[in-house]
């Protein structure tokens, strides 16, 4: 296959994603980043009342101060990043909005690091380094003016670090949302 063959392809594909404007997302990822951020908040609030009204299992998670503190930080950042990625952008609200955001990311990708006994690290753990150069970059890109990198580095922190992350937790036995929603 030549190159010119692959490339047919890949440019019907992204003629479906253009953005109507700079900062707007483009169909294929406005649809990606609603389905993901619709879906993931919906099993949050799913498990957090299962939890409240007593249909989960035993929960030892509540005794960790740091996953108390980690779910704290990282619940809102999912509807709140949905949010940002769809609502109107550049203006007031979108900036001091996009600033919790970024430091909700920060902090919750710090307080993984102390989750286990000895700041013992797993697989999981690359979202952390992966989190601090994303918001370095989409801090960056906004203050450099460069909305199309800034728009690029949103999608993907949010659909790799929030919710690659997110389903692992969900699906993986033990985990504390595992636990809520299935236990």
């Amino acid at each position: 296959m030549t190159t010119a063959t692959l490339r047919k392809p890949l440019q019907a594909f992204s003629q479906f994603n253009q953005p109507s404007g700079v900062m707007q997302l483009g169909a294929i990822t406005k649809a990606l980043v609603l389905f993901s951020g619709i879906a993931m908040t919906s099993v949050c609030m799913i498990a957090i009342a299962r939890a409240l009204f007593g249909f989960a299992g035993d929960l030892p998670h509540l005794g960790n101060a740091a996953v108390m503190f980690h779910v704290s930080t990282v619940i809102p950042c999912v509807p709140l990043g949905l949010y940002l990625l769809i609502a109107r952008k550049g203006d007031a609200m979108h900036k001091a909005l996009g600033k919790l955001w970024i430091a909700l990311m920060v902090v919750t990708a710090t307080s993984t690091l102390f989750i286990h006994e000895g700041m013992a690290l797993s697989w999981i753990h690359i979202f952390v380094p992966l989190t601090y150069r994303a918001s370095w970059a989409i801090v960056s890109s906004a203050r450099k003016g460069d909305i199309k990198r800034h728009k690029a580095e949103i999608v993907s922190l949010f659909l790799t670090a929030l919710m690659i992350p997110g389903i692992f937790a969900i699906i993986l036995p033990g985990r504390m949302m595992n636990i809520m929603l299935f236990g």
